[in-house]
């Protein structure tokens, strides 16, 4: 299992402008993530929609982070992109189960989803464990 594309290069975009700790313009941050500009715009937009990035317009225009990077953990940023992490189909994003099999259906493969639900909310507190000040000083 793995991340998307999308939600890793979102990890590298908040991970350059902690980093960074001034206003970037869309085309620097693309180049010193290796995200293409465009990629990067669409990512910036769903960043800024979810509160962790701000964005300003003009001539001093460009992006920064909404928040200390101690306050946006990994999880904020790719929730932003594909939402709360689930193993399997069968959750909801608060954890909670969403079954469409019959009953007799249902009880064969329950004990499963049970296994996926705790492994689903460990994976979501692990995220949530790592902070981008901590991962900026890292890097």
């Amino acid at each position: 299992m793995h991340i998307t594309l999308e939600a890793d290069y979102a990890v590298r975009i908040t991970g350059c402008l902690a980093a960074a700790e001034e206003r970037m313009d869309a085309s620097r941050i693309s180049e010193k993530t290796g995200v293409s500009l465009r990629f990067a715009l669409k990512i910036l937009r769903k960043l800024v929609a979810s509160d962790i990035v701000r964005s300003y317009k003009g001539a001093q225009g460009g992006y920064e982070l909404a928040k200390p990077p101690a306050e946006i953990t990994l999880r904020d940023v790719i929730d932003s992109i594909e939402g709360n992490y689930c193993l399997s189909r069968c959750l909801k994003d608060n954890g909670d189960f969403v079954c469409t099999k019959s009953e007799a259906e249902a009880s064969a493969c329950c004990v499963y989803q049970k296994v996926f639900a705790e492994i689903s909310q460990i994976v979501n507190e692990k995220l949530e464990s790592y902070n981008f000040e901590t991962l900026s000083k890292n890097t």
